[in-house]
């Protein structure tokens, strides 16, 4: 079952529980993409919710999950990833899902622009 997260093989309460029982390989991406993404949506709940981290500020903002080969970020709303296409140019993306490798990670700034366009959408979706 490698192709399936973490999470779904050992059920999990925290954050910290699902990155311990990733792959050994994704566990400091995993750490890197949650240190990005709490520096950029401070006051984001962080929880654990479809058996994955998740991040949610007026909604849900992104989830991540790890598998044996790469980790993913979704971020909930597909378009997104047309609004960015020119920046996710050599990631992998599929439907709201963008893959990444330890060794090819989403930059900090990058994230923090989803982060940015997510937490945009949450609030006027709140109107």
């Amino acid at each position: 079952m490698s192709t399936m997260p973490a999470a779904k093989q050992t059920p999990v309460q925290t954050v910290d529980d699902y990155i311990a029982l990733a792959p050994v390989a994704m566990r400091e991406a995993l750490t890197t993409l949650r240190n990005n993404i709490l520096a950029a949506v401070p006051k984001a709940e962080e929880l654990i919710s479809y058996q994955v981290p998740t991040y949610k500020q007026n909604g849900a903002l992104v989830h991540f999950a790890a598998f044996a080969k790469h980790c993913s970020l979704i971020v909930v709303n597909k378009d997104l990833l047309v609004f960015f296409e020119k920046e996710l140019q050599g990631f992998k993306t599929n439907g709201a899902t963008i893959r990444f490798t330890p060794g090819k990670q989403l930059p900090a700034t990058l994230v923090k622009k989803i982060l940015q366009q997510r937490i945009k959408e949450n609030a006027a979706r709140m109107k």
